[in-house]
C-alpha cells in the first residue's frame, strides 16, 4: 500500500478543492469495499478483485512514450515522473452534480482498473428521497442499479446495450489511470500537434478515444464515439467527450481533477447533453 498526500500545483484557482490521500482511508477501500453504499455481495467481490495492487510493478522512464505520437507522449511524460511505478489501479473519491430529469447532487467512491473495469458506487439528491445505487462494468459485463433509500428500485438495467455503454466509459476513464495508456491493450494513432486517438479493445468493441493535450501536456478534453441513449432515445453511437481542469500530483502521476462530462461534445447541443460535473477529493494509484 502507498499512502499519498496529495498536493495541488497551481494555478490558484484550484487552492480551493484541496485533496487528500490518507493511508488508513485508502486501506479501508481497496481491502474493504466503499462503505455505506450498500453493493450486492457480487459486486463488493468485483471491487476487492479490480482493487488488487498491480503486480508486478514496473517503473515508467520517459523513453517509455517514444512509440507513441507526440500528443500523447506528452501527456504521458506529464503524467508520470520518471522512475514512478507504473500502477493501474485508481481508488477515487469524488463528488458533484448529476442530470437525470434535474440537477442533483452526489458523493462516489470507485475503483477504476483500466481495461479491466470499474465499480462507480454513489450516493445522489437530498433527504428524504436520497438515491443510492452503482455503475459497473466487470466480468465482461455492465450493470446499473439504483434504488431510493437503498430500497425502492428507480433504475436497473443490464444486457448488451448496457454492456457496450459501461465499456466506452471505461476506454474514456483510462486517462485517469496514465500507466494504463502503455497496456498492450491499448493502441494510438497520430492525428495532429494536439490530438491523438487510443484505441482500446474493451468487450467486442475498438472503442476510439481521442484526447486534446496542450503544450505543457495537461489533458484538455477528450471524445469518443460512445453507444447509449442520450434523453431517453435509441440506442445508437452518440458524440461523447469530457473536459478536464485543474490538476493533483499525487506519487509521481498528476491527474486533472475537476470534469465535466455528457453527449454531444463540440456540437451545439454539448451544452444541454452535459449531464455530469464531478470534482476528485481523494485519490490513490495501487
Amino acid at each position: 500500500m502507498h499512502a499519498i498526500e496529495a498536493a495541488r500545483k497551481p494555478p490558484a484557482t484550484i487552492a480551493a478543492n484541496r485533496i487528500t490521500a490518507a493511508a488508513d482511508e485508502g486501506d479501508r477501500l481497496a481491502v474493504a469495499g466503499p462503505g455505506g453504499t450498500g453493493l450486492p455481495g457480487a459486486v463488493e467481490d468485483d471491487w476487492r478483485a479490480l482493487a488488487t495492487p498491480t503486480r508486478p510493478i514496473t517503473v515508467f522512464e520517459p523513453g517509455m512514450a517514444d512509440p507513441l505520437p507526440p500528443p500523447a507522449a506528452r501527456w504521458l511524460r506529464h503524467a508520470i515522473q520518471p522512475g514512478t511505478p507504473l500502477r493501474q489501479v485508481a481508488l477515487l473519491h469524488m463528488h458533484g452534480q448529476i442530470r437525470t430529469r434535474r440537477w442533483l447532487p452526489f458523493t462516489a467512491q470507485q475503483v477504476l482498473a483500466p481495461p479491466r473495469g470499474f465499480v462507480w458506487a454513489a450516493t445522489a439528491g437530498r433527504w428524504p428521497l436520497r438515491i443510492r445505487g452503482f455503475d459497473r462494468y466487470t466480468r465482461g459485463t455492465g450493470e446499473l442499479c439504483w434504488r431510493v433509500l437503498g430500497v425502492v428500485p428507480v433504475v436497473t438495467a443490464a444486457g448488451d446495450d448496457v454492456t457496450r455503454s459501461a465499456a466506452g466509459r471505461l476506454a474514456a476513464e483510462l486517462v485517469l489511470v496514465p500507466g494504463a495508456a502503455l497496456d498492450s491493450g491499448i493502441s494510438w494513432e497520430a492525428l495532429d500537434q494536439r490530438h491523438a486517438t487510443a484505441h482500446a479493445a474493451i468487450g467486442s468493441v475498438d472503442h476510439r478515444v481521442t484526447i486534446e493535450v496542450d503544450d505543457r501536456g495537461a489533458l484538455c478534453s477528450l471524445w469518443l464515439p460512445r453507444w447509449g441513449n442520450p434523453e431517453g432515445g435509441v440506442f445508437a453511437e452518440h458524440r461523447f467527450g469530457v473536459t478536464f481542469a485543474d490538476e493533483i500530483n499525487l506519487d509521481g502521476y498528476t491527474i486533472p481533477t475537476t470534469l465535466c462530462a455528457g453527449w454531444g461534445f463540440g456540437t451545439e447541443s454539448w451544452p444541454s447533453g452535459v449531464f455530469f460535473r464531478a470534482t476528485i477529493d481523494r485519490a490513490r494509484l495501487e
